[in-house]
């Protein structure tokens, strides 16, 4: 083992509390991707369960080069150099983000399939005059909807690429630098790299806070099983979006040890919600 013989200088308490939460959620997406693939897609074969299920692949994905980065990779300075320890350090983190945004793609996998449903589903609109008649006319042919299916999904693939080749000066912690001695210059918004702070703070929220949104839309629209099925999915995902929030908040803030276990937490409640949500005619 790559860790087996080197000493913990930096890994207490309150680190190992968190890192086994998080490999229970790792556990979770997995267990979560093997049923949705497994149990709900290969028996109906819609592209929203493929989406579904992959989604938590790439999540989990993501969650083990989160925990390599956090944990476990600062503790081999005494076996690398600065410099190659912070070359690991950021292609984990590069590795662990794309991942993220390659789920993100899944979500909007799941988005376009909610808001373009075969025309079958729609009303018909041949009467209808004025632009929202027009706009619906053209979204009523099928090759205009898998147009927008595509481009939903390609958007998070692109910016997950970007996240993969942009420079260290846009995506590096200052908490690196200075903490390994680096020169190099970086780039930052109000002390935040500017790479992230793009990513992070404008391109991730607009991404997916649409999902809960939709949820509640759909749950308003609907009626009995299905509506309860909206509403529940929209509380996990806004819960494990708060999740998500909340750990970098309050390790800006300062407060190591509700770190350690409120944003995990907050994250489980939201897996066992969402699972519920999409089982909830058999549980009823």
């Amino acid at each position: 083992m790559i860790f087996q013989d080197i000493p913990f200088q930096f890994f207490d308490i309150w680190d190992g509390i968190e890192s086994g939460l998080y490999y229970a959620i790792v556990g979770f997406y997995f267990l979560i991707f093997a049923y949705f693939l497994l149990m709900r897609f290969r028996i109906s074969k819609k592209l929203f369960w493929l989406y579904f299920s992959i989604l938590f692949l790439f999540l989990a994905a993501g969650r083990g080069f989160f925990i390599v980065y956090y944990f476990y990779a600062p503790e081999l300075i005494t076996t690398m150099s600065p410099l190659e320890l912070v070359g690991l350090l950021m292609t984990l983190y590069r590795l662990a983000t794309f991942s993220t945004w390659m789920g993100i793609a899944c979500l909007m996998g799941v988005f376009g399939t909610l808001i373009f449903p075969p025309f079958t589903e729609t009303e018909d609109v041949s009467e209808k005059e004025g632009f929202k008649a027009k706009l619906e006319q053209i979204l009523k042919h099928k090759n205009v909807r898998i147009l927008l299916k595509i481009c939903l999904i390609a958007i998070p693939i692109i910016i997950g690429i970007l996240v993969l080749t942009l420079p260290d000066a846009l995506l590096m912690d200052p908490d690196l630098k200075d903490g390994y001695g680096l020169s190099i210059q970086l780039i930052t918004w109000f002390g935040y790299p500017a790479g992230r702070f793009v990513v992070n703070f404008i391109l991730l929220p607009l991404m997916v806070l649409v999902i809960p949104i939709l949820f509640v839309y759909l749950a308003k629209k609907t009626f009995g099983v299905l509506r309860r099925s909206y509403a529940l999915n929209a509380i996990g995902f806004f819960i494990y979006f708060s999740g998500r929030i909340s750990q970098g908040i309050l390790e800006t803030l300062g407060f190591p040890h509700v770190e350690a276990i409120l944003p995990p937490l907050l994250i489980l409640l939201s897996l066992l919600i969402i699972v519920i949500a999409n089982n909830y005619e058999q549980l009823r």
